[in-house]
């Protein structure tokens, strides 16, 4: 079993706005000192400077106290890197779920990294690519301790857990106050073969996190109801509704541990705090029962 919190990496690859170095190793220095031990990352964030940052940040901790999550399916090319993550390196990623690329991809996160291994590798977004990516799960099992799929879909991971092709699942926003739709078949699936749910996304991109965004868009008007209902409702309790929010995902005894992106020691800071904010029986009832 991870840890019950896990740092997700892709803010401290520079998500929509530069993160300096020093801020980044800052961060996963205070998620270390406040317990956190699961670390979560991917060639994506950063085209590397993610898992540069991370491996910096962590070398010399104790190896066996600490568990690296990081993803396969994307090779890093010379180009222009994902827009959407600033100060990166000249370096594009391209989808490749073949042999050569898993390893390749693999062997380059572990240098930046400075790992011999890590704990977990993910298909990355395999949506799309789901046959090549079931081989791709082949060529990992001979590479790594477990095998696992990270992705926003629920119909993608029950498609790779159907066919006991994944050890973990690494699910984004499908889990939360604003979107259960894990819980239908993927999450009592997950618990009948022992495969392990992390859930990510716990605040959909912001909306249940006191900003105006869903899934990295402008919020619709129906989305900022339904959250205005859930924040009046956490109001009547005095507890927040990010409090709410990211202790949600594990009253689920389908679901092992959560992510959270974090590009600042305050934030990682603020979200342990808000793990450990007590929520009164009475308010998860209200919550769980909201459509």
């Amino acid at each position: 079993m991870t840890s019950r919190l896990g740092l997700g990496t892709a803010p401290l690859g520079g998500l929509f706005e530069d993160v300096p170095a020093a801020q980044a190793r800052a961060t996963v220095e205070t998620a270390w000192d406040l317990g956190v031990r699961l670390f979560d990352t991917a060639p994506l964030y950063g085209s590397g400077l993610a898992e540069e940052r991370l491996g910096a940040a962590l070398a010399g901790r104790p190896r066996e106290e600490y568990i690296v999550s990081t993803k396969v399916g994307r090779v890093l090319v010379p180009g222009r890197a994902d827009p959407h993550f600033h100060g990166a390196p000249d370096l594009q990623p391209v989808f490749d779920f073949s042999a050569a690329g898993v390893r390749g991809s693999l062997e380059s996160s572990l240098t930046r990294l400075g790992l011999e291994q890590v704990d977990i590798a993910l298909l990355h977004d395999p949506d799309s690519q789901l046959d090549q990516a079931r081989g791709a799960a082949d060529v990992l099992r001979e590479l790594v301790p477990r095998v696992g799929v990270g992705t926003n879909v629920v119909a993608t991971a029950l498609e790779l857990v159907r066919r006991a092709e994944v050890d973990v699942v690494l699910l984004a926003g499908r889990y939360t106050l604003l979107d259960r739709s894990a819980a239908d078949e993927l999450l009592p699936l997950c618990a009948e073969q022992g495969v392990e749910v992390i859930a990510a996304g716990v605040f959909n991109s912001g909306i249940l996190a006191g900003g105006s965004t869903y899934e990295y868009e402008t919020a619709a008007a129906d989305l900022l109801a339904r959250r205005h209902v859930l924040e009046e409702l956490c109001a009547r309790y005095e507890v927040p509704l990010a409090a709410a929010a990211i202790q949600f995902p594990l009253r689920h005894p389908g679901v092992g541990s959560i992510v959270v992106g974090a590009r600042s020691p305050g934030e990682i800071s603020d979200d342990v705090g808000l793990l450990a904010r007590p929520v009164p029986d009475g308010l998860w009832a209200e919550l769980e029962s909201c459509p």
